[in-house]
């Protein structure tokens, strides 16, 4: 195999380690402050979490596809068949539930610290917010692993 094959590879495999790693980081830490019921430890910690989806996660999201076709096309898999195309649906599925609940944790970040300049609980918007965050962390982290089994397992198997 070329150089240039283990690079991508390389990169692809830290851009997988990146979405599962960030992904879990980021809901436990959001969990563990929700429960705290602290909106200033909420915005704080909500804070940091938009930015580390925005630097590593939109990262990673980017790296993925362009990395996983190269390696594709370079392995002579195809694109739209096989555990190739599931995967490409499990990440569709995963960004699917992944962009609304980019937008929710800005929401939320935005409402704590609303709360917590105000010096005023919760509202319940937030509450909702973050149940429904929470809700769509499982069909996202379920894709991603499925998308992780996939890549390492290349199973055998067409749509044809």
């Amino acid at each position: 195999m070329p150089l240039y094959y283990f690079v991508l590879q390389y990169l692809h495999v830290i851009g997988a380690a990146v979405l599962l790693g960030t992904g879990a980081g980021i809901a436990f830490f959001m969990l563990k402050a929700h429960f705290t019921n602290d909106a200033q430890l909420i915005a704080g910690v909500a804070r940091i979490v938009v930015t580390a989806d925005f630097v590593f996660t939109a990262t990673a999201v980017v790296v993925q596809p362009v990395t996983g076709y190269l390696l594709a096309r370079l392995l002579g898999y195809p694109i739209f068949d096989g555990w190739v195309a599931l995967s490409l649906v499990l990440y569709g599925v995963t960004g699917a539930f992944w962009v609304p609940v980019v937008f929710m944790q800005i929401r939320m970040r935005d409402l704590a610290a609303a709360a917590a300049r105000a010096g005023t609980p919760l509202p319940p918007r937030y509450r909702r917010l973050f149940w429904t965050w929470f809700a769509f962390g499982f069909p996202a982290f379920t894709a991603v692993l499925g998308i992780l089994w996939l890549m390492t397992t290349r199973p055998l198997f067409s749509f044809r």
